[in-house]
């Protein structure tokens, strides 16, 4: 049997677009250098590639480097390709329009919320943020809900390891308390987020099926004039059913 190929150029090159997308102050030659335990050469070589086919743009004046345009498209393009969004989008316009609030999709990567879509509310005053960004998972009724999901060992393990972090004056942070909670979220199959994450704002997020160990959610989310608790059992009812909708139309295109 012939040898797996390497290539640790590219290899390379792939932590070194992981390393920058972390962070959006941008990483020097330096710091990539440190944090691969590579030399400064090598680091510079291959930036000075990717830079190239616009992976990565430099700026002049800080010398660091942040993602390019080219990422950009090519993440654009993977969205639109991924099954998962594909389904879910007129479920969530319909949840929106439901709702009346921004609806967010996103799945579980690497210990980080990442949003996949998004359909905004028509309102002008709105929750909002754009696909591919990252959250803490501790953050709201989706880090609860994923939590949840993620087995009881592995969700101790991580909260203890993590801790939970006081976003608001209304966020859980006694690990037994929280660990109470999303056992609820486990037995329900949905969360509630009540300004623990941001103040003024609340959320409603419910898991979806999927196959295999992906972890993918639906929630809604708006300010607390608006999602009042008059009308969250309304809201907490179109949110699973939506997810449950997902869900269905995921299975029936295996």
């Amino acid at each position: 049997m012939s040898e797996r190929y390497q290539a640790p150029s590219v290899k390379k090159a792939f932590q070194i677009l992981g390393l920058v997308s972390d962070t959006d102050r941008g990483l020097g030659i330096s710091e990539l250098a440190k944090s691969l335990g590579i030399s400064k050469s090598t680091v510079h070589g291959i930036t000075s590639a990717l830079e190239e086919i616009g992976a990565v743009i430099r700026n002049p004046l800080t010398k660091r480097y942040n993602l390019g345009y080219t990422i950009v498209e090519l993440g654009k393009k993977g969205f639109s390709r991924i099954p998962l969004r594909e389904v879910s989008k007129r479920h969530m316009e319909a949840l929106m329009v439901e709702t009346g609030e921004t609806v967010f999709l996103g799945i579980l990567k690497d210990d980080h919320i990442f949003i996949l879509d998004v359909v905004e509310s028509n309102k002008e005053l709105k929750i909002t943020s754009p696909s591919g960004t990252k959250i803490p998972l501790t953050a709201g009724a989706t880090g609860k809900l994923f939590l949840a999901y993620m087995g009881e060992r592995k969700t101790l393990r991580y909260l203890t390891t993590k801790g939970l972090v006081k976003y608001t004056e209304n966020t859980i942070t006694d690990i037994e308390r929280y660990l109470n909670e999303i056992k609820e979220v486990r037995k329900k199959g949905f969360a509630i987020d009540r300004e623990e994450y941001l103040q003024g704002v609340k959320a409603v997020a419910a898991i979806i099926k999927t196959e295999g160990p992906l972890l993918a959610a639906i929630w809604v989310v708006g300010f607390s004039s608006s999602l009042t608790e008059d009308n969250m059992q309304y809201v907490v009812e179109r949110t699973f059913k939506a997810a449950d909708a997902i869900s269905r139309d995921l299975k029936s295109r295996e």
